[in-house]
């Protein structure tokens, strides 16, 4: 699968978004090692911080199935800005794939790829969970 058609995904799980309160729709599409995409879109909720963001569902579907083989996501949103993951998907993208290509793009599919450890300087991931030399 292309980088295009990967951001096509995303572009097209918009749909499927439900944000009755934001009003803005998100979509991703995770690619695994072996081609298998996952996709995702963002679902909202009267409580707040109840609701899921793309990214974190296309990566819990793929968790979901045993899969760790992270290679590419693109998400997608509704601003003619570009759409990049909030504070709380980078982290936790990062626990699973701190290598990850993340092609972020607007709502006419124009994207720009970053790589996460750009959009997450000094991530805190595992390893920072050492307590020390003895560990």
């Amino acid at each position: 699968m292309t980088e295009h058609e990967l951001v096509v995904l995303a572009l097209n799980m918009r749909e499927r978004a439900y944000a009755p309160y934001s009003g803005f729709r998100v979509g991703a599409a995770l690619l695994c090692g072996d081609g298998t995409v996952y996709t995702g879109c963002n679902l909202e909720s009267a409580s707040y911080p109840c609701g899921l963001c793309a990214e974190r569902v296309a990566a819990a579907k793929a968790l979901s199935e045993g899969r760790r083989d992270f290679g590419v996501l693109a998400v997608a949103g509704s601003a003619k800005e570009l759409c990049t993951p909030c504070g709380l998907c980078r982290q936790f993208l990062f626990e699973f794939a701190p290598q990850l290509r993340i092609l972020c793009a607007n709502d006419v599919g124009i994207w720009k790829a970053y790589d996460l450890h750009a959009l997450l300087a000094e991530g805190f991931g595992g390893a920072s969970l050492s307590m020390g030399p003895e560990d």
